[in-house]
């Protein structure tokens, strides 16, 4: 395989905005917690044999930073706070955190150390394996091949909404984890800002900057998971998660992550004050319908107007399911839709890869996902996640 004498990626906010949000609330709150995160791979593909390449991307990691005009752009939003802007620009990744081996054919990344430092591996790691993948196996795809499907996409769904009033769709790229490269993504986002009215945003710090595009993004279900051996009652651990982001961020970034212990359990801890402040919630996992008529069930037994409120649809979207999921709640709802590997890896015979990169432990003590969809829920103890099934009455 061909080495890359230059490193793949050149800008530290080249990563996904949730990153960030919780690195500052970590950094404020948590700055002595330790977590452990681990590579997992959904699909059969055997990626040992790009250890040797991924040991240099991420060796030039080494040399990223946050450049004069990134500090600068972070500085102009109200929820950043110069204290944590000031640490960051003298933020270096420290290599030695990341192990990766290749057992059997099989690639393995273990990645150790302060949660404030460890938070920042997972999106770069995920989209430096994606691309060099991407290099290895599909050779012949370029930029071009990759904007004249995106064009056809589009050609499509504006064939099928001719006769839909779009008025209330809004489109956020999510790609960043697991597009096919950096210059398709970027490609990707310079044709929809331009040619796709209904694009409105990106979860990627870097092309929002360079386009002029509203970052979105607020937590991750490790924010969630950790808290499940910060609290010290096992039961009030997604609540405690709830409320000191609620806390620290206030009126900013205020959409909440439901499947981190699966829907019906989020809401029965998602109590009246939580669901009035946060403007609304995220939907990772599980059927969307019967997740989004769930929600809004919700809001109406608390007596919350539903069309106050908003619901961010996220999991394996493409653009036929969005329109049938706005066609079932524009009038219910606000909603959003982030688009990820289906808008940023999508094209002709290429299969994007199904990676995650999940918290195991934090303070040496193991933490686990429950998820709406069976193959999402994650745990390396048996016991604890009894214990936490047992806790959260699942």
């Amino acid at each position: 395989m061909k080495k890359h004498d230059s490193p793949i990626l050149k800008y530290f906010l080249d990563t996904d905005a949730y990153k960030i949000h919780m690195q500052q609330l970590v950094f404020f709150k948590y700055s002595t917690v330790t977590v452990v995160s681990e590579f997992i791979c959904r699909g059969k593909n055997l990626l040992g044999k790009y250890i040797d390449l991924l040991k240099e991307q991420i060796q030039m990691m080494s040399n990223l930073y946050l450049s004069h005009d990134e500090y600068n752009y972070l500085l102009s939003f109200p929820y950043f706070h110069l204290e944590y802007l000031t640490w960051l620009k003298k933020f270096r990744f420290d290599v030695s955190q990341v192990k990766i081996t290749n057992i059997h054919g099989k690639l393995n990344i273990r990645i150790m150390g302060l949660w404030k430092e460890v938070i920042l591996w997972e999106v770069p790691i995920l989209s430096l394996i994606s691309e060099l993948v991407n290099r290895d196996r599909y050779p012949n795809i370029n930029k071009r091949i990759a904007i004249d499907y995106l064009h056809k996409k589009i050609l499509n769904f504006n064939h099928l909404t001719k006769n839909i009033e779009l008025s209330k769709l809004k489109i956020i790229d999510f790609g960043t984890r697991r597009r096919f490269s950096y210059k398709i993504h970027f490609s990707i986002i310079e044709i929809l800002k331009n040619k796709f009215p209904w694009f409105i945003g990106t979860s990627n710090y870097h092309f929002a900057r360079i386009f002029k595009l509203t970052p979105f993004g607020t937590q991750a279900h490790e924010w969630f998971q950790a808290h499940q051996q910060i609290s010290k009652i096992l039961s009030s651990s997604q609540k405690l998660a709830l409320n000191i982001w609620l806390e620290f961020y206030n009126d900013y970034l205020n959409i909440a992550l439901t499947d981190c212990i699966n829907m019906d359990s989020f809401l029965k801890d998602f109590e009246y004050d939580l669901s009035k402040k946060y403007q609304g919630i995220r939907h990772d996992s599980g059927d969307p319908l019967e997740w989004g008529e769930k929600a809004i069930m919700h809001y109406q037994k608390l007596g919350i107007d539903p069309l106050t409120k908003t619901l961010l649809f996220s999991d394996n979207l493409n653009f036929n399911n969005i329109i049938h999921l706005y066609q079932t709640f524009k009038h219910k709802i606000q909603i959003v839709f982030g688009l990820g590997t289906q808008l940023t890896c999508d094209i002709p015979d290429v299969h994007a890869l199904n990676i995650v990169i999940k918290l195991v432990s934090c303070n040496n003590k193991p933490v686990a996902k429950i998820s709406d969809s069976p193959g999402k829920t994650f745990c390396l103890d048996s016991s604890f996640m009894i214990s936490l099934r047992n806790a959260f009455n699942i």
